[in-house]
């Protein structure tokens, strides 16, 4: 029982923030199930924050089902709709707070509910009674309430603090040469009042690891802080009441394990293999959503004539696509493979339903006809009825084929399955069966970006830096190449500080097994042409990230963790990078508590950046 009960409370972190925001949007009360009556018709009113926060966790039809008839941005030109209410979903800020007096001055809705996705402070909350005075507003602004939600839920086991303006707690940010103390103040605050949120609506006190003289230690100190002090206010305590069962605030406590960025720089450039890590890499793809431009054929246009506009096209990757479900953490040729296979059952069952038709439809009334037809129609009944179904199968497939087509694509053009099996053995130290030189000069393997990610994962792994005359050659193939030296400058700082210089990390000593080329997705019926891609297995090895969580949790006796700081029983594991984040890790997390029997894990992040992203961040730290 004490089980379940763990389980729920941690591995659902998405459905208690999808369930905060429903009672939101149902005026702060918790929705009636089963309700039958009509909703109450209202307005939702957004910041670019809160579209971030309900975005990824309910769809437009979810929000119609609440009564949200329309859904607008603070900032936008919206025209007065007296007779509805309007509920505000937005961060607590001056220019936040100055528009919506102007609304109330306004009087643009029946009535205001403001809900702030941070607690908001007493002077603002007076600006605010001050407006509603001068309108006339007061009994029109109906509820006032901190949501304490300022986070995004990407997975029942995922999430990350920001989206917008995520450059302010970034990884350059932080590791800023210059940055002030006043700044990094303000950086470590940003963070903590998103994992303060966090914890407020999971509705548990953590236990607090870290490692020392980093980052991360500042957070860990913040945060408990922030907690104990809540704690010590009895009367206002966000952790006591409704939100606690009984028992939970005493055995169910989180660990929650911060780590910092530079703990590891590799994972976050390593070429991956895995779908979803390879969407979010090759793609354009965030709050899980994916934008595809699609081609328009290759119909030359006349001469003279504007050339066609690429359609782009928007798909969304969600819990109730069952595909995505299953295979996100798969291997890349396995998802090929079945797409093809859900494709052929897709057109077993439709062809099918043509062969009841087409026997339906038999003239004639001779006795086998009429036979034939008896057996015949229950068997359409019951094909007719599943039509729905497999109506929405057949977008999932589309959807799926678009999507893994397009990955494909890179993967062909860039030759990432040799960049990515090249990366694990430079990672796990095997043997290199090509020259890193003939890698980085070869023409036809992939961009300058992919070459820079290679050298720098070769960099960061070596024990020991290569000599000056090995690295001027190297930095002639690179320019040579097309690629901007400038992260490599910061990685070459990084390393000379960093302790990790005398003691790399390591990453296991595993590599991708190669099953020879593909045979299955490359017959002349698939979708995918696969010829030439290698069809590479992965095997389990534990990441830094991971390593260090296992550490804790099984509380082994580790040098790498031995001098985590504690911050106040063992339940429930967390971890949490500051720094930022990516799929590679939350993947190898997911994949190594599968083996864990009754755990359950949580992965967050600062931002989540895919390694373009990153490299770019690199780069503005090493430019001089």
């Amino acid at each position: 029982m004490r089980r379940a009960s763990v389980a729920t409370l941690v591995a659902k972190i998405r459905n208690k923030e999808k369930l905060a925001l429903k009672r939101m949007l149902n005026f702060n009360v918790p929705p009636v199930k089963n309700s039958t009556g009509e909703p109450v018709w209202k307005v939702l009113i957004y910041d670019r924050f809160g579209q971030d926060i309900i975005s990824p966790l309910l769809s437009v039809k979810e929000l119609r089902d609440m009564g949200i008839t329309l859904h607008l941005l603070l900032h936008s030109d919206r025209d007065a709709i007296p007779d509805v209410p309007a509920v505000y979903f937005v961060m607590p800020t001056e220019e936040n707070i100055d528009r919506m007096c102007q609304d109330l001055r306004n009087q643009l809705y029946e009535s205001y509910y403001l809900n702030f996705i941070s607690a908001i402070s007493r002077s603002k909350l007076e600006d605010i009674a001050n407006a509603a005075i001068g309108a006339n507003a007061v009994t029109q602004v109906a509820k006032v309430f901190d949501q304490y939600l300022n986070f995004i839920t990407l997975e029942d086991d995922m999430f990350v603090l920001c989206n917008q303006n995520k450059e302010l707690v970034s990884y350059r940010a932080i590791n800023r040469p210059d940055i002030t103390d006043t700044e990094m103040e303000t950086i470590m605050d940003t963070i903590v009042d998103s994992l303060f949120c966090f914890f407020v609506t999971l509705g548990a006190i953590p236990i607090i690891r870290c490692s020392r003289g980093t980052a991360a230690e500042m957070v860990a100190v913040k945060l408990d802080k922030k907690l104990r002090e809540n704690l010590r206010d009895a009367r206002n305590s966000l952790f006591t009441g409704d939100t606690l069962g009984a028992g939970q605030f005493s055995f169910q406590r989180p660990l929650l394990v911060l780590v910092d960025r530079n703990i590891d720089l590799a994972t976050p450039l390593h070429h991956t293999w895995t779908y979803q890590a390879l969407v979010h890499d090759v793609l354009d793809f965030h709050l899980n959503r994916v934008n595809l431009e699609e081609s328009t054929g290759t119909e030359s246009s006349p001469a003279g004539a504007r050339p066609k506009k690429k359609n782009k096209k928007s798909y969304d990757l969600t819990m109730s696509d069952k595909f995505w479900q299953k295979h996100k953490g798969s291997p890349f040729p396995e998802v090929a493979e079945s797409v093809q296979q859900e494709l052929e059952s897709y057109r077993a069952q439709e062809d099918e339903v043509k062969r009841l038709k087409s026997i339906m439809g038999i003239e004639g009334e001779d006795e086998g006809a009429i036979s034939m037809l008896s057996d015949n129609t229950a068997k359409l009944t019951s094909a007719v009825s599943s039509l729905p179904e497999l109506l929405e199968k057949k977008r999932l497939i589309d959807l799926h084929t678009n999507v893994a087509t397009a990955v494909l694509e890179h993967i062909k053009s860039r030759k990432l399955d040799v960049y990515f099996e090249y990366e694990e053995k430079i990672m796990s130290k095997s043997t290199l069966d090509k020259s890193l030189l003939d890698m980085i000069s070869d023409p036809d393997a992939g961009t300058p970006e992919d070459k820079m990610r290679l050298f720098l994962i070769y960099y960061i792994s070596s024990a020991q830096a290569p000599s000056e005359i090995d690295l001027e050659q190297y930095k002639k193939a690179l320019t040579d190449a097309g690629c901007n030296l400038a992260p490599l400058s910061y990685i070459k700082q990084w390393k000379a500080f960093t302790k990790m210089a005398s003691a790399p990390t390591s990453y296991g000593n595993t590599t991708p097994k190669p099953l020879g080329l593909l045979s299955r997705v490359m017959n002349t019926g698939s979708q995918f042409v696969m010829e030439g891609v290698k069809n590479l297995v992965l095997k389990q090895q534990n990441l830094p990230v991971t390593r260090i969580l296992d550490n804790l949790m099984e509380l082994k006796s580790n040098p790498e963790t031995d001098d985590y700081r504690y911050f106040d029983p063992k339940m429930l594991r967390g971890i949490f990078v500051v720094g930022g984040g990516n799929y590679i890790e939350y993947q190898n997390l997911i994949d190594y508590i599968k083996g864990k029997q009754g755990k359950h894990i949580l992965y967050g992040c600062s931002e989540l950046f895919n390694a373009t992203q990153f490299i770019k961040q690199l780069s503005q730290l090493g430019q001089k």
